[in-house]
């Protein structure tokens, strides 16, 4: 291997702790798989994520609170992955 390439690896930050790496990337997954299955519960499965003619108060709740959470988890992931970005 040569210098400058030993170099670059270096700095991709190869030698931090690996485990702490993959429970990273598990508990990121688990945190969106969590959100995904709590939004097919109530949008497909009680159906307020369809309307017939015009949106409901359920409608309207289930999009404001699948897109603030959408926005909450994604703040807690950027805050929980800038060391490795």
């Amino acid at each position: 291997m040569q210098l400058h390439n030993y170099m670059y690896f270096h700095s991709m930050g190869a030698e931090q702790n690996p485990r702490a790496y993959l429970v990273l990337v598990a508990n990121s997954i688990a945190i969106v798989l969590i959100w995904m299955i709590i939004n097919v519960f109530f949008g497909i499965y009680l159906g307020w994520g369809f309307f017939e003619n015009s949106p409901g108060w359920k409608n309207w709740l289930y999009y404001a609170l699948a897109l603030g959470t959408l926005f909450l988890i994604g703040k807690f992931l950027y805050k929980k992955w800038k060391d490795y970005l």
